[in-house]
């Protein structure tokens, strides 16, 4: 006679471990945003184009050199604006509209946890990016210079500011806004901000003004040290410090879920 014993099996219901909730969200961030037409578009086909147009063909005076070593820093500045800001503004107003982050808001991943993945999911994009160009530069003929160390402080001091900048925007204004504001201030940017043309070109007056924007700051010192050697930009490191502590001390003040 055969005895069968049957196993007790008790549910553990709850949440899963912290950091295994961030981890898959971020994960899940990083593919919506790689899988959105417009983004990518912002991200990567943009930089990418103007890097290699602006390096081929000689329409802008970019000084004494290679125009490419004036450009690629520049370029890098504006991968990590149109990520770190005007792509995470864009999705995060959107995912406000709809309602997302009001059921985000009620799951067990707290609401600093969500935003900690949508930075680990903007670190990731500019990662993949700054690898994409910094190859498509060097096969330009780039020639950078400098310490690294000083390039990863501005990369991550300027994602901090323009991330504070994107939430701050997207958390307050109606996604429509968000979307036009945001494209807005890329193009206005991108023209006035020493991505292309040198803050020089502009008069005395306008200079002074232009020089105090974080893409000014984060563009300048990349090319102050990838392009001419320097050691640590502090001014520029003050400048995107000041917006990063601004950006995101508003983005939490004034952030609305609904």
């Amino acid at each position: 006679m055969t005895t069968t014993t049957t196993g007790t099996y008790t549910p553990k219901p709850g949440a899963a471990p912290l950091g295994r909730m961030i981890a898959t969200q971020a994960v899940l961030e990083t593919k919506m945003l790689l899988r959105n037409g417009e983004q990518l578009l912002l991200t990567v086909i943009i930089p990418t184009l103007l890097l290699v147009l602006f390096s081929s063909v000689d329409i802008i005076d970019t000084g004494a050199g290679e125009a490419v070593d004036f450009l690629a820093p520049g370029i890098l500045a504006l991968a990590v604006m149109s990520t770190a800001f005007t792509g995470q503004a864009i999705g995060t107003g959107f995912e406000r509209r709809y309602g997302v982050l009001k059921r985000l808001a009620a799951s067990p991943l707290p609401r600093w946890a969500l935003m900690t993945a949508k930075t680990v999911s903007v670190l990731v994009t500019e990662v993949l990016q700054i690898v994409l160009l910094t190859v498509i530069a060097f096969a330009l003929g780039w020639s950078p210079h400098g310490n690294p160390f000083a390039v990863l402080l501005l990369l991550i001091l300027g994602t901090a500011a323009f991330s504070g900048l994107g939430l701050l925007m997207a958390g307050t204004l109606k996604a429509e806004a968000t979307l036009a504001a945001a494209n807005l201030v890329f193009l206005l940017l991108l023209v006035g901000g020493g991505v292309i043309v040198p803050l020089d070109k502009f008069p005395d007056a306008a200079q002074s003004v232009l020089g105090l924007l974080p893409i000014s700051a984060l563009s300048d010192g990349l090319r102050d040290v990838l392009q001419h050697g320097a050691g640590m930009p502090w001014t520029d490191l003050g400048i995107l410090a000041v917006w990063a502590v601004v950006g995101l001390a508003a983005a939490g003040r004034f952030f609305r879920w609904e």
